[in-house]
């Protein structure tokens, strides 16, 4: 039986990569797939990973219908074995669900890969909604790290070189350092703390623990 599977971590932990392997390995077990993406970094229609590796694939807009492209592929004769959904937390919940009626009445894979929550740890609809449909969960292992070390699990948004926790759900930018709006990857309690790593290097000094100099009176 055809499965959704939903693989998901923050930024930088190779869930575009995943995703071109696993379209190279479908398609070199001899199935044809369509890949799908929204808002890469890399352009439109494109999938991109950080270490070099790209592909076209069919853009999402708001408007595109999963349900409607996929059977006139098969109404004209194409064969469709997979999909491979990268970006998928930019997905609308009607965009997911059409992705689960694709996988259960066509008998289709579907897998999508995205990251869980914005840059205000606030899940995306579509990521929220794939929680709810997905046949399975995966985490992905190659777990980034904090400038402090620590395993990294949320995503920051730094405008001009300040941590923002406000604005619009979506802002396309990358992880470059000289970027007007860039993305970093912390832990949680740095991100609570709104301190990305300093501009010119990362101090790892530890932080003092956060008690008083002075011993309580008994």
């Amino acid at each position: 039986m055809a499965s959704l599977i939903y693989f998901t971590g923050p930024m930088n932990c190779g869930k575009s990569t995943l995703a071109l392997q696993v379209d190279y390995t479908e398609a070199s077990a001899g199935r044809r797939g369509l890949l799908f993406t929204c808002f890469d970094r890399g352009g439109q229609a494109v999938i991109s990973s950080r270490i070099g590796l790209t592909a076209r694939a069919i853009e999402v807009t708001p408007g595109f219908d999963f349900w409607e492209y996929v059977t006139a592929e098969l109404t004209a004769g194409h064969r469709v074995d997979y999909l491979v959904c990268d970006e998928a937390q930019f997905y609308t919940e009607a965009q997911v669900d059409d992705l689960a009626r694709i996988v259960d009445e066509l008998d289709i894979d579907a897998s999508c890969f995205g990251i869980l929550t914005d840059f205000r740890t606030e899940l995306f609809p579509g990521s929220r909604r794939l929680v709810e449909l997905a046949d399975r969960i995966e985490m992905l292992q190659a777990r980034p790290r904090c400038w402090c070390g620590a395993p990294a699990t949320h995503n920051a948004r730094i405008v001009d070189g300040v941590m923002v926790v406000e604005g619009d759900q979506i802002a396309v930018g990358d992880m470059d350092a000289d970027a007007v709006v860039r993305y970093e990857v912390l832990c949680r309690r740095h991100h609570r703390r709104g301190m990305p790593s300093r501009k010119g290097g990362v101090d790892l000094t530890p932080e003092p623990l956060p008690f008083d100099d002075e011993p309580a009176a008994r």
